[in-house]
């Protein structure tokens, strides 16, 4: 460490932005979920985790809000193989019923329903993992950070962090509101996740922020639930904006619906799609990268508590674009967690 100059060219020897450290010598760790099992646009997530790994060697270690915050040590876990295995042979099914559903097949046939039963299944013991991978460095005192994949990937997580603490919210930024039941049949759906982190009792409050993209189920579900859903919709915070409204006031109005310790769920096709092109499901709208970046600035300065997050969604590129910019919120989050939390 004496000997490392975070002013040098990222030294791909090294882990994660080319620092010197090891999942025992940093505080937070990068677990990757190479999945997308479940994906019903663009495939390609499940590379998501390797190609920001690549890309974040181009990524300069100074930032403005936290001096020498890579000090605080971030390391990735390696990339386990064995779940690339299952997520290419269950994506095989999952592909196959997905194309029997959009052309006029009935979900009941028992056909579906023995290929649902195994996607299920596979879905399930994939959120065992990363249960259990993430306990284990929760249970060090460690921070963790889930890399996409999917979004249907931080489920285990989230159900890890409710071991260790008794109430959380969940700040969801994302283009979708992922509220659905089991969406295309899959239980553990990308469409699912939020769905789902609700059965959890310790998730007291979800705050979503830009969501453009939703069905009429999951806005009934928002509307019946308001003391414990806030969705901030891009049309609203736009039409805010529009009327002269200045975006650090609805900042302001955000963090107020927020608890005091956070989970953020960072679905990247929350930004607008010329960030992330080749994202699973690009919507038109979004938001810029600043304006996420000065809400975490504003998120840390109220003195909230990050408990952990997920970076979800990202797309493969030839030009690595979305890696690229992937990295940089990777490493934007890594710092504001150390932040909140002191290190």
């Amino acid at each position: 460490m004496n000997d490392f100059n975070p002013n040098d060219i990222g030294n791909i020897n090294n882990n994660i932005f080319g620092l010197p450290y090891d999942t025992n010598s940093a505080n937070i760790v990068f677990v990757p979920v190479p999945w997308d099992v479940t994906v019903s646009y663009n495939d390609g997530t499940a590379h998501a985790p390797e190609a920001i790994f690549n890309a974040s060697f181009q990524v300069d270690l100074f930032d403005p809000i936290k001096k020498d915050a890579w000090k605080t040590g971030y390391a990735m876990t390696n990339i386990p193989k064995e779940i690339i295995s299952k997520n290419k042979k269950l994506k095989q099914l999952s592909s196959s019923i997905i194309e029997s559903l959009a052309s006029g097949e009935n979900i009941s046939t028992s056909v579906i329903q023995k290929k649902l039963n195994i996607v299920n299944q596979g879905c399930s013991e994939l959120n065992e993992w990363v249960a259990k991978e993430t306990k284990k460095y929760i249970s060090k005192n460690k921070l963790v950070g889930i890399i996409g994949g999917d979004h249907s990937s931080p489920l285990g997580f989230i159900k890890s962090l409710s071991g260790k603490h008794s109430d959380f919210g969940i700040l969801q930024i994302d283009a979708h509101a992922d509220l659905r039941d089991a969406y295309e049949g899959f239980t553990y759906s990308h469409a699912s996740i939020m769905f789902n982190a609700l059965k959890i009792p310790q998730v007291k409050k979800l705050v979503q922020l830009g969501i453009r993209d939703y069905c009429e189920d999951e806005h009934n579900l928002i509307q019946k639930n308001k003391k414990r859903i806030k969705t901030f919709f891009d049309r609203d915070i736009n039409g805010k904006k529009f009327k002269g409204i200045s975006w650090e006031k609805i900042c302001k109005e955000i963090i107020s619906e927020l608890p005091d310790k956070i989970y953020i769920s960072f679905d990247i096709d929350g930004l607008d799609p010329k960030l992330c092109p080749c994202t699973g499901t690009p919507v038109p709208g979004g938001f810029d990268i600043h304006e996420i970046f000065y809400l975490f600035e504003m998120l840390v300065s109220s003195k909230k508590k990050i408990i952990g997050f997920d970076l979800c969604e990202t797309g493969i590129s030839k030009n690595e674009w979305d890696a690229n910019v992937a990295a940089r919120v990777l490493f934007k989050l890594a710092n504001i967690m150390s932040k909140s939390n002191n290190l």
